[in-house]
């Protein structure tokens, strides 16, 4: 049997090249050799206050983006994480064998609960919904980008604990971090991560939507720096080795390969190689985008998708409740 694999994207805004490289193509090569289950992570979106119109636009576009993308129903499943709602059950109990240390710990927490922002409980319980995510689908392997790894480990974390407590119930998930890509940063800040919800204006952000010109004036405009080498040097270099880790992804190539590939190039040729790629890439993506915008179709595969995760996450859920106590008849 092949092994389990599943992720999801929360789609609080647009979808980046970021989204795309990081998570979406490592999700298309995985559908032959595994049996990879991708969802929409909508209840995580909820966390933070959201219009409801943007919402529905952002969900619809991520189903767009996961079939354009390369995802076929017929090789792997899709489906919209509310529509398993034995997740959201598994959830609170999740949160109720997840000690408050654990989850003062957590990145995005620590990140935010002094700024002065009004964050919502679910915020602060999302990471064990996201256990839930993982473990009730029983899944052997979960891709994640370098920042998401802390919650990988969370969801092993307890799910060993409540192993230990009441008998073999998880499967113990293990992260899977692409080998190139794992992490696009901004292209007009380089050592922050590139985000959909970038508070720096949009030039360091591609996003899938964007306007081809748009994309490729934004990659020429890059930062970079004044060493005028391109080499991989994150550190000396971090514009520089964004770009050269943006083409390699795409091109299916190593780092290193890329660097030789531009040991002879000026900067401003390759900027425009990199461009090139992008935006061939992005043409790619949204003509599929729009051959795919077909409203019964969309539901079809969404609900085909939460047909097929349906039987696994209500027997997982069964026998937490059963182990705990909850259900005695």
């Amino acid at each position: 049997m092949k092994k389990r694999m599943i992720s999801g994207i929360k789609p609080t805004g647009q979808l980046t090249l970021g989204n795309y490289i990081g998570a979406l193509r490592p999700f298309v090569q995985s559908q032959e050799e595994y049996d990879v289950n991708v969802f929409i992570a909508n209840l995580h979106c909820i966390t933070m206050p959201i219009d409801p119109q943007e919402l529905e636009t952002n969900l619809k576009d991520a189903l767009l983006f996961y079939l354009a993308s390369g995802l076929d129903p017929e090789k792997c499943t899709i489906f919209l994480q509310s529509d398993v709602k034995e997740i959201a059950q598994l959830g609170f109990i999740m949160s109720c064998v997840t000690p408050m240390g654990e989850l003062n710990r957590m990145t995005q927490y620590k990140d935010k609960k002094d700024t002065g922002m009004s964050l919502s409980g679910g915020f602060y319980t999302y990471p064990t919904l996201m256990t839930a995510d993982i473990v009730i689908h029983q899944a052997d392997l979960v891709p994640v980008g370098e920042d998401q790894k802390q919650h990988v480990e969370l969801a092993r974390n307890t799910a060993e604990r409540f192993n230990n407590r009441f008998g073999d119930t998880f499967v113990i998930p293990e992260p899977v971090i692409a080998k190139v890509g794992s992490k696009i940063m901004s292209l007009q800040d380089p050592t922050k991560k590139m985000s959909k919800s970038d508070t720096e204006g949009e030039k360091g952000v591609i996003y899938l939507r964007d306007n081809l010109k748009s994309a490729r004036k934004k990659i020429m405009s890059a930062v970079t720096d004044s060493l005028g080498v391109v080499k991989y040097d994150v550190e000396n270099q971090p514009g520089v080795s964004n770009l050269l880790t943006i083409y390699a992804a795409l091109e299916n190539i190593s780092i290193p390969e890329a660097e030789a590939q531009f040991k002879d190039s000026q900067y401003g040729g390759f900027k425009k190689a990199v461009a090139d790629r992008v935006v061939a890439e992005l043409e790619m993506l949204q003509t599929g985008y729009e051959k795919f915008n077909q409203g019964e179709y969309l539901a079809e595969v969404l609900e085909k998708g939460a047909e097929a995760m349906r039987p696994t996450a209500k027997k997982t859920l069964e026998d937490v409740q059963r182990k705990m106590g909850l259900d005695w008849l």
